[in-house]
């Protein structure tokens, strides 16, 4: 019975007090109203389990139970796409009849018999009418202003797009104390922009653009603290932080996690959730197929175009966040990509990166067999010490013999820039023993600018792994430092440095320093840059079976 009763994190649309933990969101809420009272006409174009339409919605109730001078009507485009233009006034009516209906209902009232006759007679046909119609209504419901929220907008037939946007702007140019609606609220995932299909300027350029952010480290803490409060089951700090650095406060993702780690682990309710579960429901997370991964997967492959720049920017080398970009704004419109330190271009979360990487990587790199000396133990054991913990050391130690081993073949790995093929590499063959072996690995942080940093969880042991590439002597000892800095934070006391050399003529290099107390050992690897003119032909023959 307490099981029923119990509230849960929402994951499967819109999320509500009564049946779900819900991040309030006081100051947006109460930004967005603002903008109401105002009279503006707001547009918020996010991607899609982002938390949206839960907002919306509690915009609704808010102003149907505390702004009595406000008739609050909600709308929602999705199943309309394909109807001609008089199906979908049709249906826009019923719709209208609907929420208003509902919006009474909200406030306890009902209508006035001249608002019945009205609303039986009044049946909007185009765009002209609907217009007409909004005009009459305020005086039937007793002066109270009209807000309009139209969600899930990218619906609407482009065959009325265009009438119905300059209906909007001609209602908005009206004197604020007779518009009708007073204010409008648009919601859906393409932009005003996007949807104008005959690319011609935008008729919809009165809008006021909201930005409905994702959580921030203390709206995680909030959310897991409502479960904490109702079952007396603690996150440490730990988790707190690295889940919201995980999902970069993704509404989805952080409620996804949090309902691995407290419905399907089984993780006694008398002990505290731990980085090391934390770790598993990562794992769990990464292998399953779920609508939002779906969604990403989806919209990355939309455009030939968005495979190379994905790649550049998950490899962490540099490219400037140009909004006027085609390109680099529809990805940041689908939520894939944003603004990042010193203005440039970041993947907006580490697990998204891990799905991108993973979905234009081929599933075979053609070097697997040569991971390991043909001698190896297939169970790994040759790379766990005696109490049966990862032994890093050896482990990087081979890989690095692997590279040497390899050579120029390396190059030739498809789907991965050439000045990052090490890193995907390193990563790509840690995943694969961790897994073996019963371990979880994750991607910390989003990459910049060459760097990329690998936690492996083994038998409740920590390891962090940093990889960048060889930007000079200089740079090679500072991120020792770096690393150093990131280990106490972590509380870990000995840490690995992978950086790979792309110059002419690198030499490699294995060593072991203490920094700052901590203990790193550090690798430079050199990638090979040219392959033997005298085997064209075997390339040509490997190309051939790769594709």
């Amino acid at each position: 019975m307490e099981n029923r009763q119990r509230r849960t994190f929402g994951t499967r649309g819109p999320v509500n007090p009564q049946q779900h933990y819900v991040v309030a969101r006081p100051e947006e809420l109460a930004d967005f109203i603002y903008r109401v009272k105002e009279g503006r006409y707001i547009v918020i174009f996010a991607p899609r389990q982002t938390g949206k339409t839960t907002f919306f919605r509690r915009v609704l109730d808010t102003v149907a139970v505390e702004e009595p001078d406000y008739f609050p009507l909600e709308l929602n485009f999705e199943m309309y796409k394909n109807l001609t233009a008089a199906a979908f006034y049709a249906n826009l009516y019923e719709e209208l009849l609907e929420a208003i209906e509902v919006s009474f209902q909200w406030q306890g009232s009902v209508p006035s018999e001249a608002l019945t006759q009205f609303l039986e007679s009044a049946k909007p046909a185009d765009h002209l009418s609907l217009r007409r119609f909004f005009r009459r209504l305020p005086s039937l419901l007793g002066a109270q202003r009209v807000v309009l929220i139209i969600d899930e907008f990218d619906g609407i037939p482009p065959v009325v797009l265009s009438d119905f946007l300059h209906t909007l702007r001609r209602i908005y140019h009206t004197d604020l104390s007779m518009r009708s609606p007073y204010s409008v609220g648009i919601v859906g995932v393409k932009d005003i922009t996007q949807l104008n299909y005959d690319r011609s300027i935008s008729p919809f350029n009165i809008q006021d653009e909201f930005f409905l952010p994702p959580f921030t480290q203390e709206q995680v803490a909030e959310l897991l603290g409502q479960y904490t409060a109702e079952v007396g089951q603690a996150f440490t700090p730990e988790v707190v932080e690295t889940l919201h650095r995980q999902t970069g406060g993704q509404p989805f993702l952080v409620n996804r996690l949090a309902e691995i780690l407290t419905e399907e682990m089984g993780i006694p309710r008398t002990e505290p959730i731990t980085l090391v579960h934390f770790a598993k429901a990562h794992t769990t997370l990464l292998h399953e197929d779920n609508v939002n991964f779906n969604h990403l997967t989806t919209n990355v492959r939309r455009d030939a175009r968005f495979e190379s720049v994905l790649m550049q920017i998950a490899s962490g080398k540099g490219l400037l966040f140009t909004p006027r970009n085609e390109v680099i704004r529809e990805l940041a419109t689908y939520g894939v990509i944003q603004r990042g330190r010193g203005g440039m271009c970041e993947i907006v979360n580490p697990i998204y990166q891990r799905c991108i990487m993973q979905a234009f990587q081929p599933p075979i790199n053609g070097l697997e067999r040569d991971y390991f000396p043909e001698d190896t133990c297939p169970k790994g054991s040759d790379y766990l010490t005696p109490a049966g913990e990862l032994n890093m050391e050896l482990l990087l130690n081979n890989f690095q013999d692997f590279i040497a081993r390899v050579g120029f073949r390396i190059l030739q790995v498809p789907g991965i820039p050439r000045e990052s093929v090490g890193q995907h590499l390193l990563a790509t063959y840690l995943d694969a023993f961790v897994q073996m072996v019963g371990g979880d690995m994750y991607l910390e942080l989003p990459t910049g600018r060459g760097r990329m940093d690998l936690v492996v969880f083994h038998k409740n042991r920590k390891y962090i792994v940093e990889i960048k590439l060889w930007q000079g002597a200089q740079s090679y000892e500072g991120g020792k430092k770096q690393l150093a800095a990131y280990l106490k934070s972590e509380k870990v006391s000995e840490g690995y440095y992978v950086v790979f050399d792309h110059r002419p003529h690198p030499a490699p290099c294995s060593e072991t320093e203490t920094v700052d107390g901590l203990r790193i050992r550090s690798y430079v690897i050199p990638v090979v840059q040219e392959r033997p003119a005298d085997l064209s032909e075997e390339e040509a023959a490997y190309r051939q079976f790769s594709q």
